[in-house]
């Protein structure tokens, strides 16, 4: 386990937002990067499904982060619809790191300069645990669903 004065500055930042919800699962640092979730999955040992993608989107004006689970993909045109919003479009990398303070592959569901509109995949409640990135490719940690949608303030919705 590695200590949290030893984790990348972003993990930290991470770390530190955890602590402040009451979440007191550990991030794990992987020794290779886990860019995706079936890559994620492997090196933990667990179902592709238990992985909670944070995928960043610009919808009308804004981000939107939506955590799926690994297994799906993002249907942005439904998800669009069930939000009300006129589009949702993958954001690019500079606006991933404007909203997040993070690269894409390592997006934590928390640690951004401000918190970010959120909406999270309703098939993650079949899990106990779930895992999601620490702030960069290299870092995960465990969460349940309800820690997920109270430290997010996310909404639940199908995605898929």
């Amino acid at each position: 386990m590695t200590a949290p004065n030893e984790l990348p500055a972003r993990s930290r930042l991470v770390h530190d937002s955890l602590r402040a919800a009451g979440i007191t699962g550990e991030i794990v640092v992987l020794p290779d990067a886990a860019h995706t979730a079936p890559l994620a999955a492997a090196a933990l040992g667990i179902e592709v499904g238990a992985i909670a993608n944070s995928l960043v989107f610009w919808s009308d004006g804004e981000p939107l982060l939506v955590m799926t689970s690994g297994a799906h993909r993002v249907d942005t045109a439904a998800l669009a619809e069930r939000l009300g919003r006129e589009r949702i479009q993958r954001a690019t990398p500079e606006q991933v790191r404007d909203a997040t303070g993070q690269a894409i592959g390592g997006v934590a569901p928390t640690g951004h300069p401000a918190p970010l509109l959120t909406i999270i995949d309703e098939d993650l409640a079949a899990f106990d645990e779930i895992w999601a990135a620490g702030g960069t490719p290299h870092t995960v940690f465990p969460l349940t669903f309800d820690e997920l949608v109270r430290l997010t303030g996310g909404t639940v919705a199908e995605v898929d």
